[in-house]
């Protein structure tokens, strides 16, 4: 039987589970079954949408009334690739020189491990807290995030569950435990530029219209001017072309189309409306440029926005962060940077229903072959998540 107050034994277990995205692989039967005793009602909801695969998640809640904690993660992970490429299996679980190897380790069956140990303990040392305390657990967040924490989180609300707080247990430390508390993150954009041309014969380029060109001057008005140059808590946003492409085989032949793709990683100076009005602004103007287009038209060219952008977001709860911060110190004697650096997680969504932070282990062997944690590091974070615990209840009684 699993001692709750073990994280160890706790992510050993959700390690064996093979889940990956989409498959449940038994992780979320293996945390019920975890936290039942512990006093949570579990519910399991699957969720469905068109064109993509269903998902299990899974919602469990201890206490009924009182300020409302929540822990937000994901028992999902990335393929783990080759098996040959790992020192131990990739669901083995397997202790070596002190560190727990197995996909999810770090990102982010860990950070359950961690938190359902440290309420364990919460519970074994000081009874249940004043007020109630909830595991949002998904299936998707590796994949397309459509059956997910989006979904969950309104779902919860439809029965009424209301949260005070949130924390992320997303990887957020660069070298050390404690060196970094994720209190906001970037907004992120993305979009492909699709620029119409005529095939022709090279040797006679005047008979055709070469995409390219405009692609070209597109790109370099998109990369030459800085968005901007960050704010108090975000730094500059950045856009990166991701991919241009003509799907021409042939070296002799002007292509009839060509296409970019870029991403924008955008700071709280910009909402996802403002950015789009921006970059179409540098899109139309390059594309009307005689630079490279000498003699010719504007380009003929549409854009296609992807959804579901994400908004840049900080978090302003003090009684959160210096919660967490000083759960922090406690434990590791760090003083956390606090930081919106990095990419995207669910708390884009979560930041819509509460305050959210996020904390977890050193990423550094995430969604990598070989991807472990050391167990003095697992123990660490679950020290801070208890003593967190105890010092958000408290400020909230």
């Amino acid at each position: 039987m699993t001692k709750m107050t073990d994280p160890v034994d706790i992510l050993s277990r959700l390690i064996r589970c093979p889940s990956v995205t989409p498959d449940e692989g038994g992780a979320l039967a293996t945390l019920e079954a975890m936290l039942a005793p512990l006093g949570f009602a579990v519910e399991r909801p699957v969720f469905s949408d068109q064109g993509t695969p269903d998902v299990e998640n899974l919602f469990a809640r201890a206490g009924t009334s009182g300020p409302h904690l929540v822990f937000a993660g994901h028992t999902d992970v990335v393929p783990p690739g080759e098996a040959s490429d790992w020192r131990e299996g990739p669901f083995s679980a397997a202790i070596v020189d002190g560190e727990l190897y197995g996909r999810g380790a770090v990102d982010m069956k860990g950070g359950i491990a961690a938190f359902a140990a440290a309420y364990g303990r919460h519970v074994a040392r000081h009874g249940a807290p004043a007020g109630r305390v909830s595991l949002l657990i998904t299936g998707d967040e590796e994949g397309p995030a459509v059956n997910g924490t989006a979904k969950l989180l309104e779902w919860a609300r439809g029965r009424g569950e209301n949260f005070d707080a949130c924390l992320v247990g997303e990887p957020t430390n660069r070298d050390v435990l404690g060196d970094m508390i994720k209190v906001g993150r970037r907004g992120s954009l993305s979009a492909e530029v699709r620029v119409c041309g005529r095939q022709g014969h090279v040797a006679y380029p005047h008979l055709a219209d070469n995409p390219v060109r405009a692609v070209v001057a597109i790109a370099e008005a998109l990369m030459a001017e800085p968005l901007d140059a960050g704010s108090e808590r975000f730094p500059a946003s950045t856009l990166e072309i991701t991919s241009i492409d003509t799907g021409n085989p042939s070296v002799n032949v002007v292509p009839a189309r060509a296409r970019l793709c870029f991403n924008v990683r955008f700071s709280d100076r910009w909402t996802p409306e403002s950015l789009k009005r921006e970059l179409t602004r540098r899109i139309e103007a390059a594309a009307a440029s005689q630079r490279f287009r000498p003699g010719r038209e504007a380009a003929t060219f549409e854009i296609l926005w992807r959804e579901r952008p994400a908004e840049a977001f900080l978090t302003r709860d003090d009684a959160l962060t210096r919660s967490l911060i000083d759960a922090v110190e406690e434990v590791t004697g760090r003083q956390p940077e606090l930081s919106t650096s990095g990419g995207t997680s669910d708390a884009r969504f979560i930041k819509d229903y509460c305050p959210v932070v996020e904390f977890g282990l050193v990423g550094k062997t995430m969604h990598m072959a070989n991807e472990r944690v050391a167990l003095s590091d697992l123990e660490e974070r679950t020290r801070i998540y208890e003593a967190f615990i105890a010092r958000w209840f408290t400020a909230h009684a």
